[in-house]
């Protein structure tokens, strides 16, 4: 992957992320998980909030916006993160995403 001078770490061209499919990029040691949910574009950590695990193992569900967690099934709305059912309670922190150039782009924006 390459990084813009903006910071921006590129996902994928945008003909590789249709809806329904997710994609996973890395800002430094970092994971986040990029969703095209209805053609709207979404950024979370890869990460879920309740146990150190990966959403990305879990099944994103495009009919409602969700993605669970395989470990305990933590659910959470890929559009602002928000856990949705026990045992998560904290949301999924989320990220920034951008298109230029026919490509998609997120960043780490934590200071």
């Amino acid at each position: 992957m390459t990084t813009d001078t903006e910071g921006w770490v590129r996902v994928c061209a945008t003909s590789e992320l249709l809806p329904g499919e997710m994609q996973t990029a890395w800002d430094g040691d970092t994971p986040i998980l990029v969703f095209n949910h209805d053609g709207e574009l979404y950024a979370l950590e890869d990460r879920c909030s309740h146990e150190d695990f990966e959403l990305s193992a879990g099944e994103f569900d495009p009919a409602t916006g969700t993605i669970e967690c395989v470990l305990h099934g933590a659910k959470f709305d890929v559009r602002d993160g928000r856990a949705l059912c026990a045992p998560a309670y904290e949301p999924a922190i989320k990220f920034p995403v951008k298109v230029h150039d026919g490509a998609v782009w997120t960043r780490d924006d934590r200071d």
